[in-house]
């Protein structure tokens, strides 16, 4: 049973008679089991890995555990047996796993033991010595009148479960191929990185992304930081220079699984660059140095950031690309929108495609009128400059006084660091009336999720003085500050306190990546860049909640180049799940899932 057992890194500490240092034990790789006793009694095995493995076992009596879940969601946790008896310490665990399994072992280890077989099964057949814990049953959960939030990173309120494409995505990450996944937006694919970020070693797992504020998303750093080579333009050598530093060794050295969200903002030469760097840091011949990758994105979103005089070239045109990926997937079930009519004009503004029918149906939206409740339309701008000043001016024009607050970072002397990969600023400015976004899920079952709409409906009267905002969705409530963690330079861990909230009378479309918005008005006669049209229309939930303004069928365009990679990539063998779960580990072998 999964959850019933664990593979991580065990330091066990035995302590000693008379005050003496506690004998400490470390196996790597060792395999943790919970399981019953032939009095039926839970016992947590420990059982080592390598020629040399040895088996440790712990009787579990309810009083005397405790449990130290405080970093549960980075992989840690600790077992004490007894008040004076042995400490397991568990790392660099997949954190969904330890999860699952620590709380199957809290609810088992308060049920106690199981009524003792009865004495004629005895005599017919032994107990076993060791038998896996059964699974969790009603009545566990009634010994303890169980709250699911009990256990860090669980929740109360429901959660999004994978479809099938996305089960088979996570599969074929955990048979250690290296896999490109993609799918148009909306169709849960940082949801899904998210998991598979959840289902990894976190010493061995890094967690990057184009971009800062993407990053942060995934609790990761941007693959510039992680690479360590600067913009990796210079001379092979030089790069294999700065990647030799120490720290940036390191983790080059450590990663076994690397992580790259938003794909399409990277560039190809950049790509090709890292490949080579990784081969020549870790002295191995395989590609990518023989680390896995895990590869995100949509090709046909938003594109490299280039200079004017440089031409664009997408990852999957590095030289690299096709002998570091095993299996292509696409997801192709969209969960952002529902309505079938504007999931079909997005598909069609995606590829490019502007008929008169789907012009007809954007021009129609300049019509719409979806703010309620005070809750105003965003504006999503192209150039980030438009965004401020809007924001700026519709806050001054605000009657009343201005509420500021000021976040409380990690390491004061890093805030531009900061600043890149945190979706909130180090100050956030707010009057009564302001138009507000959330940066950050609190409760998914209520729909205060990151981009949710609001305005500021007054502030505590107490000390702080919380915002009070009342959003789209219905609910009204007092916004407290959240904590964004985040990996820094050298892997250190930085972090912002602040409230989860930005104005949002305009936000910028690259700000937008990832987001659903209720209500979108959006200005597309300024569009500079191929996929930017898509991108911008395609953060709406619905058509009702958008408004476009001056709209030009002319802005819809598609990279010629990405529309070759993806027609390429339906020439390939179409395949069932099914049939992926068969081939995902033929070597070398390229399997694509293709809408």
């Amino acid at each position: 049973m999964a959850a019933a057992e664990l593979r991580c890194t065990v330091a066990v500490e035995q302590p000693l008679p008379g005050g003496q240092t506690p004998r400490r034990r470390v196996m790597r790789g060792a395999l943790v089991l919970l399981g019953r006793n032939e009095l039926r009694q839970p016992v947590l095995r420990v059982v080592g890995g390598g020629a040399t493995a040895a088996t440790l076992s712990f009787a579990l009596a309810g009083d005397a555990v405790r449990l130290f879940t405080r970093f549960a969601g980075e992989g840690r946790a600790a077992v004490r047996v007894g008040p004076g008896g042995a400490q397991i310490l568990l790392s660099d665990c997949p954190p969904d796993a330890l999860r699952r399994f620590l709380r199957l072992l809290r609810l088992k280890v308060v049920a106690g033991p199981r009524e003792a077989p009865r004495s004629s099964r005895l005599l017919d057949r032994p107990p076993p010595a060791f038998a896996a814990i059964s699974p969790l049953q009603q009545r566990d959960l009634l010994a303890r009148r169980e709250r699911p939030a009990e256990v860090p990173g669980t929740e109360r309120r429901p959660t999004a479960r994978l479809s099938a494409e996305q089960e088979a995505v996570l599969g074929a990450v955990r048979s250690g191929k290296s896999v490109f996944f993609t799918g148009c937006a909306g169709t849960g694919k940082s949801f899904l990185l998210k998991k598979i970020v959840g289902s990894l070693p976190p010493k061995s797992t890094y967690a990057t992304a184009s971009t800062g504020v993407a990053a942060c998303h995934i609790g990761g750093t941007t693959l510039h930081s992680f690479a360590g080579i600067g913009s990796g333009k210079a001379p092979l050598e030089q790069c294999i220079q700065l990647a030799e530093r120490p720290g940036v060794r390191q983790h080059w050295l450590a990663c076994q699984h690397l992580i790259i969200d938003e794909i399409s903002m990277v560039d190809g030469k950049f790509f090709d660059r890292l490949e080579a760097v990784a081969r020549a840091i870790r002295k191995r011949d395989e590609p990518f140095g023989g680390i896995q990758l895990i590869i995100c994105g949509d090709f046909l979103q938003l594109p490299p950031v280039c200079k004017a005089n440089e031409e664009t070239k997408f990852c999957f045109q590095a030289k690299s690309w096709r002998k570091c990926i095993h299996i292509n997937m696409e997801l192709t079930e969209v969960r952002r929108q529902t309505d079938k009519t504007f999931i079909s004009l997005l598909s069609a503004v995606r590829l490019g495609r502007c008929t008169e029918e789907v012009t007809r149906q954007l021009m129609q939206t300049a019509a719409n009128r979806s703010e309620r409740d005070g809750i105003l339309a965003t504006r999503l701008c192209t150039h980030k400059d438009d965004v401020e000043l809007t924001n700026e001016r519709c806050l001054q024009q605000l009657s009343g006084e201005v509420h500021t607050f000021e976040a409380l970072d990690s390491d004061p002397m890093l805030v531009k660091l900061i600043d890149a990969q945190c979706p909130v600023g180090g100050r956030v400015e707010l009057k009564l009336g302001a138009q507000v976004m959330l940066a950050k899920n609190l409760d998914v079952s209520q729909g205060l999720v990151n981009g949710a709409r609001g305005v500021v409906v007054g502030f505590e009267s107490e000390q702080k003085g919380l915002p009070k905002v009342r959003f789209l969705c219905g609910v009204t409530q007092a916004i407290k500050m959240e904590k964004w963690v985040f990996k820094g330079l050298s892997g250190v861990h930085l972090s912002r306190q602040q409230l989860p909230l930005k104005l949002a009378w305009a936000i910028s479309i690259h700000k937008s990546q990832g987001m659903s918005l209720d209500c979108v008005e959006i200005s597309l006669s300024r569009v500079f860049e191929s996929g930017q049209a898509y991108v911008a229309l395609s953060r709406a939930r619905s058509l009702a909640g958008l408004r476009v303004l001056d709209f030009d069928p002319k802005v819809v365009k598609a990279d010629p180049s990405v529309l070759q990679f993806y027609r390429q990539l339906r020439r390939h063998q179409l395949i069932t799940q099914d049939s992926l779960h068969t081939n995902s580990g033929a070597d070398e072998k390229e399997n694509w899932k293709c809408s």
